[in-house]
């Protein structure tokens, strides 16, 4: 009996001190993680890629830069994109999928290039309307106002120029059945 106590009571030690490295190590962890909006200017493409891998979209600028875009899409709010100079550097990096960038977005002189180049790839795409008037509905998942989460739809003619925008909740996070009273 004595011999199992001792046995188990190293057991014990044993978990606590495993315990302890991975708390330790997963913390040390967390603490090196930081998002994108973190990378100062200035900063080398080739370490921005290193720390968080190629983009999902990079497109080149009529002034020879590039613009890249890291999507979280098509399950995620979030999108980060920056310019990328001649000599291989990063611009500021912003989180795109805000209310304010989706204000710049323009009937009639937005298309799908542009459109993906400066929001990355959607998250859903469905067709509307009746056959003589279909329009394709890209949607970006968001947090509307920094709060809710919701989906931008903007609306493409067949001609691929936008026609409309607007926000809508994510029927994603809705629940999805209502209790009755």
């Amino acid at each position: 009996m004595p011999r199992y106590h001792s046995i188990h009571a190293g057991t014990r030690q044993a978990r606590r001190l495993l315990c302890l490295v991975f708390t330790s190590g997963a913390l040390g962890l967390l603490g090196a993680c930081g998002t994108m909006k973190d990378i100062p200017p200035g900063t080398a493409m080739a370490e921005v890629q290193g720390r968080y891998g190629a983009p999902t979209v990079e497109c080149p600028l009529p002034d020879g830069t590039r613009r890249a875009v890291w999507s979280t899409a098509p399950m995620g709010q979030y999108a980060w994109a920056t310019t990328i100079t001649a000599d291989g550097r990063v611009g500021q990096v912003e989180q795109i999928l805000t209310d304010a960038a989706f204000e710049q977005v323009r009937s009639g002189t937005w298309d799908r290039q542009r459109l993906q180049c400066t929001f990355g790839p959607p998250a859903e795409v469905s067709v509307v309307g009746l056959p003589s008037s279909r329009h394709l509905i890209w949607s970006y998942r968001y947090r509307q106002a920094g709060a809710w989460n919701s989906l931008m739809h903007v609306y493409l003619s067949k001609d691929g120029l936008v026609t409309r925008v607007h926000p809508g909740p994510d029927p994603l996070f809705e629940p999805r059945e209502f209790p009755m009273q």
